[in-house]
C-alpha cells in the first residue's frame, strides 16, 4: 500500500492530488488504522502516515484523517500547551487558513475569528497582506504560517501583520527555513518554473529564508522567540506524532 501510495503522489497532477485527498481522507482513515502514529489535532492513530514532499518525498509526513504536516501538528502542540489559545477570549486573524485547522479554529467559542487571504475559498476577507484592511491593533493573535515565502515585498507584509497586531498579542509566523544558511537568499532573475521549483523548494516561493529571518521580524519591532519546542518533548513524542526534530516556531511579540 505504501508503494501505491508513492505512486500516486508522484503521478497525479498536484491540484488534482489535493482535492482527492480531501476526497479520499475517510477511507485513508480506515485503511492505515493503527497504533504507530498519533496525529494530535484529531487524536487518531495510524499504522503510517503518508509520504510528501515536492521532489524528494519525506515519509510519515501527511496525517490521513486531518492531512496535517509536521508543522501543523506542532504548532497545534504549541498552541494547546504553551498558550491560553483554547481556552481565552481572543481576537485571532489566521492567514491562508489551513484545512487541518480551519473548522477546528472556526468551532471554538473563545475565538473571534477571522480569516483572510487574497484567492482562498476559506477566506472570510479577501485582502493583500502588503495592503490589509484592518485597523491598527485589531488582533490579539496573527497566524500566517507559510506564506512570507511566497510574498515579493515581506518587509512590507511584516509591517503590516505588526501594525494590526495588538500591543501585548503574539504572532506565529512559520516559514520553510533552511538553518544552515546564515542569510535569506533571492533572486529575481530566476523566472522558469522548474529551476524555481529547483532552487528554492517550490515554483511559487520567492526566497529560501535563512537564520536571519528572526533578526527580519526584529527589525520591523517584533520581540521574537526562537522556538525549538521539539526539545521540550520527549523523543518518544517527536517521533509518535511525526514532528519534524529541530523545526524552529517564529513566536512574535508586539
Amino acid at each position: 500500500m505504501k508503494k501505491l501510495f508513492k505512486f500516486i503522489l508522484n503521478s497525479v497532477p498536484r491540484p488534482l492530488l489535493i482535492r482527492l485527498s480531501y476526497l479520499a481522507r475517510p477511507v485513508l482513515a480506515v485503511a492505515l488504522k493503527g497504533n504507530k502514529f498519533t496525529d494530535p489535532i484529531d487524536g487518531k492513530s495510524f499504522s503510517m502516515f503518508l509520504p510528501y514532499g515536492y521532489g524528494t518525498q519525506r515519509n510519515n509526513v501527511l496525517a490521513p484523517g486531518t492531512l496535517s504536516l509536521e508543522r501543523h501538528r506542532l504548532l497545534w502542540l504549541y498552541l494547546k500547551n504553551e498558550t491560553d489559545f483554547f481556552s481565552a477570549p481572543l481576537s485571532v486573524l489566521h492567514f491562508a487558513p489551513e484545512q487541518a485547522f480551519y473548522q477546528r479554529f472556526r468551532k471554538l467559542k473563545n475565538l473571534d475569528y477571522t480569516t483572510t487571504d487574497l484567492n482562498s475559498p476559506l477566506a472570510d476577507v479577501k485582502a493583500d497582506i502588503c495592503n490589509l484592511p484592518f485597523a491598527d491593533n485589531s488582533y490579539d493573535v496573527i497566524l500566517c504560517n507559510h506564506v512570507l515565502e511566497h510574498i515579493p515585498d515581506d518587509t512590507k507584509a511584516m509591517h503590516e501583520l505588526y501594525r494590526v497586531l495588538k500591543p501585548g498579542g503574539f504572532g506565529i509566523f512559520q516559514i520553510p527555513q533552511d538553518l544552515s544558511r546564515d542569510k535569506t537568499f533571492e533572486d529575481d532573475s530566476i523566472t522558469d518554473k522548474n529551476e524555481r521549483a529547483k532552487i528554492f523548494g517550490q515554483y511559487d516561493h520567492v526566497r529560501i529564508y535563512g537564520r536571519d529571518y528572526f533578526d527580519k521580524l526584529r527589525s520591523v519591532g517584533f520581540k521574537v522567540i526562537e522556538e525549538d519546542y521539539t526539545r521540550k518533548l520527549p523523543t518518544e513524542i517527536v517521533q509518535k506524532y511525526c514532528l519534524a526534530k529541530g523545526e524552529l516556531i517564529p513566536v512574535c511579540f508586539k
